[in-house]
């Protein structure tokens, strides 16, 4: 089969490699969408680690094409959405209610459960095996598209769930800092939860359109704009949460100073080099901030809910995807993400 290989910093493309079998427990799925994240490019550039030869890609919708053993309630052909996170249900971590952090203190101490693209082969990939699969297999209700649901396996997923670990209330106005796929996911997440006015920080005249569009209340472009000056004057001195959706020392401590005393900062970047704390943003530890991580939550009942919301039509995901690629062009879909050229947003990949 034909996969996405990562072999050193800038060196990747598509390799015949040999198809997966299911062993016990797990499943081989045909990819017919899958998709690039921010995470990937931090991968093909250097700047987070895998084993060279790894087949990358994390995010999937599939038909099942293979059911290994001890799997019941599955059929070959069935379309499933396989999260980018596949917790094993039975580890300390996922029976404490933690499944993200699946296999903690077993060598996924940095990543949890995120296995595909990461630990194991990936989902830019003809054929991809999953494991844990009883856990991780979501069916696909009909009526529903593949671009409707793939980006609940992880982008959608991880911006809702920064709203979701902030405790966002009724009433509440949420700052946004950057407005990528996952940004944009975080503030719709925001007005999910209850927020009465969600600000989104970003550049890009086309991120900034879309930010609109899905009903970003108040959008500042941080490059024409002291953005600081104007999120304490909309807030009347500090929003009370913050969401930050980068992984950039600037955009972690803006998100810092723009909550009020009390105020929660939701991190979802994923940083590479040092993160400094300014002791002044901080309010030399006396403010009564709270800072909450979070690693996209995992297994198929957070993919089911997810999707019912979209059923619903509470939330629409496919302006999110600007556009579409063959497998075979897999690297002219990198350089277009890469460069964040003619307004890309999100990009879908077909076999």
């Amino acid at each position: 089969m034909r996969a996405t290989v990562f072999r050193d910093a800038g060196k990747f493309g598509l390799e015949e490699v040999e198809k997966p079998r299911a062993g016990v427990g797990e499943a081989v799925v045909r990819m017919t969408l899958t998709t690039i994240c921010g995470t990937d490019l931090h991968i093909v550039r250097g700047e987070f680690p895998v084993k060279p030869g790894l087949t990358i890609g994390h995010e999937l919708v599939g038909v099942i094409d293979e059911l290994g053993p001890g799997l019941e309630g599955y059929r070959v052909g069935d379309r499933v959405l396989v999260g980018a996170v596949t917790p094993c249900g039975q580890c300390h971590a996922c029976l404490a209610g933690h499944s993200s952090q699946c296999g903690h203190g077993s060598g996924y101490e940095a990543t949890g459960g995120w296995r595909l693209g990461n630990t194991l082969p990936g989902t830019q990939a003809e054929y991809v095996r999953v494991p844990y699969a009883q856990v991780n297999l979501a069916p696909i209700p009909e009526g529903l598209s593949d671009e409707q649901v793939l980006l609940l396996a992880d982008s959608a997923s991880t911006g809702f769930s920064g709203a979701e670990s902030a405790g966002v209330r009724i009433g509440d106005t949420v700052v946004v800092f950057a407005l990528g796929p996952v940004g944009l996911c975080a503030a719709l997440g925001a007005r999910l939860m209850g927020a009465a006015r969600v600000i989104g920080v970003g550049g890009g005249e086309s991120r900034l359109a879309v930010a609109r569009r899905m009903g970003v209340d108040v959008v500042l472009d941080y490059r024409n704009q002291d953005v600081m000056a104007e999120v304490r004057r909309l807030t009347g001195g500090g929003a009370d949460v913050a969401i930050e959706a980068l992984g950039t020392q600037q955009t972690f401590e803006n998100a810092l100073r723009s909550v009020r005393p009390g105020g929660v900062v939701s991190s979802l970047g994923v940083y590479s080099g040092k993160l400094q704390m300014p002791y002044d943003a901080f309010a030399a530890g006396l403010g009564d901030h709270r800072i909450v991580t979070t690693l996209c939550p995992g297994g198929k009942e957070r993919m089911r809910r997810l999707m019912a919301t979209v059923e619903s039509g509470r939330v629409d995901l496919t302006p999110l995807f600007t556009h579409r690629f063959a497998l075979k062009d897999i690297r002219d879909a990198y350089e277009l993400v890469g460069e964040r050229s003619d307004g890309v947003i999100k990009v879908a990949i077909h076999p």
